[in-house]
């Protein structure tokens, strides 16, 4: 199997999930057969894919780090492996270990150690995002059961970084100060980010990458919801090419001014009236990151193409046809066991997506075990 890149191996390094499913498959439909770190979870998912190569199970980010080190952390410059990420957890620990490992890994950064930390801080990224013209919601940020002055309910809670305590299970909406002190009370963050809460119309989902100090970026696909789960994510999307050029460009002089290198994701939510309001950056690959492999972008195989070139193939981002993709699993609960469709509607569903996130007819180990433990993973 061949786990490398014009000389340099390619790791992929998460938290068990079928996020890193995507890169691992993105790599190996192209010729790249990954080496896995896989740090635990709930259970076996994309160490299951046939295209890894080596796979070390470890228990945390940090018995991880300290394999990466140990076992392929002693390359010339000239080849350095890359590490590829898809959760908050590991590229905030290797973001606050950048000057520990600049000079031995090729990862997602922003040329500083911490600076993605900073701007994971959900009211920093609101900052800068202003600052380049988008729009935003009004946001207070507030120690564990303040309640700031001048606030408009209804409001929804957030943890003020993926990093500081238990993300969906943090989140709440509040009509009123009564129904926010009983939030706070079952809040495990020590800062919360209270955001104005609005009756979305939808959700906007942005899938891709940049090189060159965030200068050059590439865009695979982007994502609406085909149904909406209030205080949660929808697992079922229309899939489409980017075609707002204003935006785009936004988004390039934002990347650009924090200087990332690497996937992403940006998430905006779509009020009645169509106005985009900018929420955050996933400085790592979503869990839709195959999305764009679908549409013809494995967004993992081109990132590491485009590092070791130092520019984006003008062919690299591919005109597509809108498509329909699904997270089966978690879809099958929400609607299905949730009453919101009957289960030929599903199974009609199901077939007609263009992208599923476990099913895959060329690496099949992933769903059988889906198959087989399916209420595990809801």
């Amino acid at each position: 199997m061949n786990n490398s890149y014009n000389g340099h191996l390619v790791i992929v390094f998460a938290l068990e999930h079928y996020n890193p499913l995507g890169h691992i498959r993105s790599l190996g439909e192209n010729g790249i057969n990954p080496i896995y770190i896989s740090v635990k979870r709930k259970g076996p998912v994309a160490c299951l894919s046939k295209y890894i190569s080596i796979c070390h199970h470890v228990d945390t980010v940090e018995e991880g780090y300290r394999l990466l080190i140990s076992k392929y952390g002693d390359y010339d410059t000239e080849h350095r492996p890359y590490v590829i990420f898809s959760d908050d957890k590991s590229i905030g620990f290797f973001d606050l270990h950048f000057d520990a490992i600049k000079d031995r890994f090729i990862f997602f950064h922003a040329g500083k150690q911490g600076r993605i930390n900073e701007f994971m801080d959900k009211q920093r990224i609101l900052e800068i995002a202003k600052k380049h013209g988008f729009k935003v919601l009004d946001s207070w940020v507030v120690k564990l059961g303040e309640i700031p002055k001048g606030i408009e309910y209804p409001v929804i809670t957030k943890d003020i970084s993926p990093n500081s305590g238990s993300w969906k299970s943090d989140v709440f909406i509040c009509e009123n100060e009564e129904e926010l002190k009983k939030a706070f009370a079952n809040i495990s963050s020590p800062v919360v980010q209270i955001q104005k809460f609005i009756d979305k119309k939808n959700e906007y989902a942005i899938e891709g990458f940049t090189i060159n100090k965030g200068s050059h970026m590439l865009i695979g696909s982007t994502l609406t919801w085909k149904y909406l789960v209030k205080g949660y994510y929808s697992s079922y999307h229309d899939v489409t090419m980017m075609r707002d050029l204003e935006m785009r460009k936004k988004l390039n002089s934002l990347f650009a001014e924090i200087g990332f290198e690497g996937i992403f994701e940006v998430e905006f939510l779509i009020d009645q009236d169509d106005t985009y309001y900018f929420l955050e950056v996933n400085f790592r690959a979503s869990a839709w990151n195959y999305s764009s492999a679908v549409a013809g972008m494995p967004l993992a195989y081109l990132w590491v193409q485009s590092m070791e070139n130092g520019f984006i193939a003008k062919d690299a981002e591919k005109e597509f046809e809108d498509f329909t993709d699904m997270s089966e699993v978690i879809d099958f609960g929400k609607r299905v066991e949730g009453g919101m469709v009957s289960l030929p509607e599903w199974l009609r569903d199901f077939k007609e997506a263009k992208g599923t996130y476990y099913y895959n007819k060329n690496d099949m180990a992933p769903f059988e075990y889906l198959f087989t433990h399916w209420d595990e993973y809801k």
